[in-house]
């Protein structure tokens, strides 16, 4: 009896150190992580310039505004200076891959800038709760400036949401995500109507030159095209599709004049924020596949041939990963925190990991 009791008790150990070993092998993509951000009271959507030297969010530090600001980070040094007016809301920053540029979008020139701004200061005293909802407010325009937030130039200067925008790798072209043609009298009752519902179902891809010439739509669709991001060749764009009812959004890409859409990912569920390993083997991108507020990182092939597999498993929202140009790290937003308040997290990227659970070589 004592003998099997020993053989029992041993199995058990060692079905739980199996057990153990075989959920650290499905998740051990990231490792070292920690939390980059700490002063910020909410940070998130980092990326850097190509050789890795400046890395640029967003984030919210001021008491006197209740939105994002653009900040510009010295990763050799630390120094962190902030790139954006600092009045109204800002979004979706870019650095140029070499020179001493930055790309944002912002409603900085509304005239309402400021009063919107005291509006939500206090919405947020009153101890108001709602939903989470991005806000496409349509004074939103695409700028550039240099390092220090002097000669901001704005290269969209169009009534609606102009925003989601990434210079190409070689700092020629621009991607960006734009309902520029509700605010144009081009849209037919239907579509009237069905923006009037949804602000975000005229929202398509478009690309432009590096100074604002030469706009051309990429997608054409009555549901919410965006968050374009360039693949490390520049012959292709990554970005994600909602279907109509804004409940599930999937993973396409296309060649950067629009032909050759697509589709990645087939989940069935909401799964965006989508970028490119620097190698060009596979995407990154955040889905709520296990809850619908629990966002998780996944990967998978750039031609959607292979199951995508998961990378991170934590409760709550995981995602807008992107990768260091080397590729040898991770940058995402993650409100894993005591207050659950979203950050920036950083960690070592396992690639060879990657390439064997999608079976890549």
């Amino acid at each position: 009896m004592r003998n099997f009791i020993q053989i029992t008790f041993y199995s058990l150990l060692l079905f739980l150190f199996l057990l153990t070993t075989a959920h650290a092998g499905v998740f051990d993509f990231i490792t070292n992580e920690h939390q980059l951000s700490v002063k910020e009271k909410r940070a998130g959507e980092a990326y850097y310039r190509a050789d890795s030297k400046w890395m640029i969010y967003q984030a919210e530090v001021a008491d006197d505004n209740p939105f994002y600001q653009i900040f510009l980070k010295n990763i050799n040094s630390g120094a962190v200076q902030q790139v954006s007016p600092g009045t109204g809301k800002t979004t979706c920053a870019w650095v140029h891959p070499v020179q001493e540029k930055v790309l944002f979008s912002s409603t900085h020139e509304d005239a309402e800038a400021k009063a919107k701004m005291v509006s939500e200061i206090e919405r947020r005293k009153s101890g108001e709760q709602r939903s989470y909802s991005w806000d496409y407010d349509e004074f939103y325009d695409i700028y550039e400036t240099d390092f220090s937030g002097k000669n901001m130039r704005n290269l969209t200067n169009t009534l609606g949401y102009d925003a989601e925008a990434s210079w190409s790798p070689d700092g020629k072209l621009i991607a960006f995500a734009s309902n520029r043609r509700a605010y144009s009298g081009e849209l037919s009752d239907e579509e009237a109507a069905l923006f009037k519902a949804n602000p975000a179902s005229m929202i398509d891809i478009y690309i432009m030159n590096a100074d604002g010439s030469n706009v051309k739509r990429l997608t054409h669709t009555q549901s919410y095209d965006g968050g374009p991001f360039f693949s490390p060749d520049g012959k292709r764009i990554v970005w994600r599709r909602f279907s109509e009812s804004g409940r599930e959004a999937e993973i396409f890409t296309m060649n950067i004049d629009g032909t050759d859409q697509k589709q990645i990912t087939r989940l069935n569920v909401m799964s965006w924020a989508p970028f490119y390993h620097p190698s060009g083997k596979y995407i990154i991108f955040a889905t709520n596949l296990h809850g619908h507020r629990n966002f998780e990182l996944y990967i998978v092939d750039i031609d959607g041939q292979k199951e995508p597999v998961r990378v991170t498993d934590k409760e709550g929202f995981d995602g807008l990963p992107v990768f260091t140009p080397d590729g040898n790290h991770i940058t995402w937003t993650s409100d894993r925190t005591p207050e659950k308040k979203g950050l920036l997290f950083h960690g070592q990227w396992n690639h060879a990991r990657a390439l064997e659970s999608l079976l890549l070589k």
